[in-house]
């Protein structure tokens, strides 16, 4: 996976565009009701190049994993001004499910991540969506399941036995037990039908929640889709 690695982290490396982007960025959030780091250039990836990259990536890891020996000091210096973030990934916190290396050995700066158990979007991972999407100017948003989800299965836990959770883990889990109780009509391996079914239900609302996202999914720059990464063979499968 090295030697692929470093030629196309070299082709994006060019495609970062940071120049004069950094300061912008790191003024701050807002002035005059837009976010002053939007004036940054963003990624020249497409939505349907951003994707192509993660999947290229993604077979990368299952074919060859080994890991990649990367001059971290020097990609730290590049970016240390600004980012242009090429994807985002919507993820489980499992330990399991590091995104940028299931894409194939990522460097800083590549991803823009928002990663907690279950891969839900509530306010704050909707309001951090929104910026990468608007702001950073990713042009893909991809919501990441993963096979024997702990959080799915204490949804589906809740389904079928009526189980309760001790501090915030309860209400932590509660926007996935709608899919749950979808997915239990369905058949089949129960939790693995409910780790897919909340990542439809969160991409169908990032698709409809506006207005910037969904404008933004609407005008074709930003593409939203979903994944299931699986935990034995490595290979994410996406929901296009």
């Amino acid at each position: 996976m090295c030697d692929q690695c470093d030629t196309s982290r070299m082709t994006r490396r060019g495609a970062l565009g940071l120049a004069g982007f950094g300061a912008a960025l790191a003024s701050g959030m807002m002035t005059t009701g837009k976010a002053r780091a939007a004036d940054g250039p963003g990624t020249s990836l497409t939505p349907d190049q951003a994707l192509a990259q993660l999947e290229a990536g993604n077979r990368r890891y299952v074919a060859s994993p080994e890991a990649c020996v990367i001059n971290m000091t020097k990609r730290r210096e590049e970016v240390a001004g600004g980012q242009a973030p090429w994807a985002t990934i919507v993820s489980c916190a499992d330990s399991r499910v590091p995104p940028e290396l299931i894409f194939g050995g990522l460097s800083l700066g590549e991803l823009f991540v928002v990663r907690n158990a279950g891969n839900t979007v509530d306010t704050t991972a909707l309001g951090t969506l929104e910026y990468g999407a608007a702001v950073l100017k990713s042009p893909v948003i991809v919501v990441m399941g993963h096979q024997a989800c702990g959080a799915v299965s204490a949804a589906c836990d809740v389904v079928t036995k009526n189980a309760t959770y001790p501090g915030a883990i309860g209400p932590m889990i509660e926007p996935i037990v709608p899919a749950a109780i979808a997915a239990r009509a369905k058949g089949g391996d129960f939790v693995d039908q409910s780790v897919r079914e909340n990542v439809l239900r969160t991409v169908r609302r990032l698709k409809a929640t506006g207005p910037l996202i969904s404008d933004l999914s609407g005008s074709g720059k930003v593409k939203i889709v979903g994944a299931y990464y699986n935990l034995a063979s490595g290979k994410v499968d996406f929901i296009v």
